[in-house]
């Protein structure tokens, strides 16, 4: 199955992006009445009959829709530092959509090396590996929030469990730990988190927990988390 993605579905009639109406026309070779199946991102998946093959302007009328495909009951969200190289980000977020997860929020804390992202470009990464992955529900990309405004959301007090992925003498194997329906699980840049930042984390609830007995980049820890939990 060859999922496309559209955000805006209207009246039952709608209009696939130049990429996508060039890979459905000249790639696949779709034609005028063929059907094609379609998701928006928010959990539906529509088929749908092709009116006009159009490679630059592809349109299609649906015929059906199914709400809460693939959706999971389970909610994982990871907060992690994006990595100097952006590309390794880029492919932790392809993979993690992959694997499962439902939230990630870029943090940036002390030992952080990159300092801006680009929303636009991730978001077309987690659409990328949606659409492979055959789901219907994009993971939910926060902005790049500051260690210290991370700490101060009162939204996170409402999880099952909440983990940040550290060495220390407090800290407990993940795989020990019940992580019930929902949790959020920090990991830290390069340079792994300040002594003062797991300090903080702690005090506001965050379990000292590690990934193994061995020092994982910090993608390498997020697919680490998205396969414990899943």
């Amino acid at each position: 199955m060859q999922l496309f993605y559209t955000a805006d579905i209207l009246d039952g009639k709608c209009v696939l992006d130049k990429t996508d109406s060039g890979h459905c026309i000249k790639v696949l070779r779709k034609k005028t009445g063929d059907e094609i199946h379609l998701v928006d991102g928010k959990g539906t998946m529509y088929t749908a009959k092709i009116v006009d093959a159009n490679h630059n302007k592809c349109k299609y009328e649906i015929i059906s829709e199914k709400e809460g495909f693939g959706v999971r009951e389970k909610w994982l969200h990871i907060a992690m530092a994006p990595t100097k190289n952006i590309g390794r980000f880029e492919w932790f977020l392809e993979k993690a959509t992959e694997i499962g997860i439902e939230e990630i929020t870029p943090i940036l804390t002390y030992h952080s090396e990159r300092k801006v992202i680009k929303e636009d470009r991730l978001t077309k990464i987690l659409i990328s590996g949606m659409k492979q992955s055959l789901k219907a529900k994009l993971p939910k990309l926060n902005p790049l929030l500051k260690w210290k405004e991370f700490l101060q959301e009162e939204a996170w007090s409402t999880y099952d469990f909440k983990g940040i992925a550290c060495m220390t003498e407090k800290s407990s194997s993940l795989k020990t730990q019940e992580l019930g329906q929902n949790a959020l699980v920090l990991i830290g840049p390069e340079g792994g988190f300040s002594d003062l930042e797991i300090q903080e984390a702690t005090e506001a609830g965050f379990k000292p927990v590690t990934l193994g007995e061995s020092r994982l980049r910090t993608e390498t820890a997020g697919i680490v988390v998205c396969s414990l939990f899943n």
